[in-house]
């Protein structure tokens, strides 16, 4: 078994919050597993995002991550290099428009959710633009 930087692991002491993150992280695993069948899914995206949650909720799910034969190259690239190719990037965006705008405009009835899920795409497209763009 490969060696894993441990570094970036943070349990949280709230019980129902780690109960949450291993939930999404296993959600975004799934997300990322479809990601690397259908081009429009953002496959790092989202093992990111369930890398991140893992590392502040179970020590075992994210060494299982990063060091998996399939999945964990994804997060480690993105470590190295610190940034997406303009396809990646591109693509990660599109999804987010598309699956996000979907949702807000036409499967969302409350305004507030609406407006959490709206702040959720600026903030997860503004962040993957800022992202370096590797070749």
């Amino acid at each position: 078994m490969k060696e894993v930087d441990k570094s970036f692991i943070k349990i949280s002491s709230s019980r129902s919050l780690r109960i949450a993150l291993i939930i999404i992280g296993w959600v975004c695993v799934a997300l990322g597993v479809i990601g690397i069948f259908l081009p429009v899914m953002p496959t790092t995206v989202f093992l990111l995002i369930a890398a991140a949650c893992f590392a502040r909720s179970s020590e075992k799910f994210y060494i299982w991550l990063l060091t998996n034969k399939y999945l964990g190259k994804f997060v480690l690239d993105y470590r190295e290099k610190r940034g997406m190719t303009l396809k990646s990037k591109l693509i990660a965006v599109t999804a987010l428009i598309v699956v996000l705008g979907y949702t807000i405009i036409f499967a969302v009835n409350l305004i507030w959710l609406k407006i959490l899920l709206t702040l959720v795409l600026i903030g997860v497209a503004s962040y993957i633009l800022s992202l370096k763009t590797v070749k």
